[in-house]
């Protein structure tokens, strides 16, 4: 058991992170594991999404994420689950604010000037 507080702490820390990081490694084996047993558009989106956050998180690494995700496009493919494109919603265009006219500031300046 450490004795510097320092070291209590880490101790603490590292418990609260082990725990958040297998909460999302669970998380990622169930969503891989349902895509498995019923391949379907929705549940291979579910485990996509999963994997992506694990790799946010840090739980896997980047590489092992693209292997796991073409694993899974490959297994869809063979099981002929063609993916649902999202309808996505346009966007307004937004107006670019209009740049202050420095022909008044320039003929300001010369005014103080005089």
């Amino acid at each position: 058991m450490p004795i510097i507080k320092s070291a209590k702490k880490r101790v603490r820390v590292a418990k609260k992170a082990s725990a958040r990081n297998s909460r999302t490694k669970r998380s990622l084996k169930a969503s891989v594991k349902a895509f498995a047993s019923k391949k379907s558009d929705v549940n291979l989106r579910k485990a996509q999404s999963d994997i992506d956050k694990a790799v946010k998180k840090g739980v896997i690494s980047k590489h092992k994420a693209a292997r796991k995700k073409s694993q899974l496009a490959a297994a869809a493919k063979a099981a002929g689950i063609k993916p649902v494109k999202k309808s996505v919603a346009k966007k307004a265009p937004t107006k670019k604010p209009v740049a202050k006219s420095s022909v008044k500031k320039t003929a300001a300046k010369k005014a103080t000037k005089k």
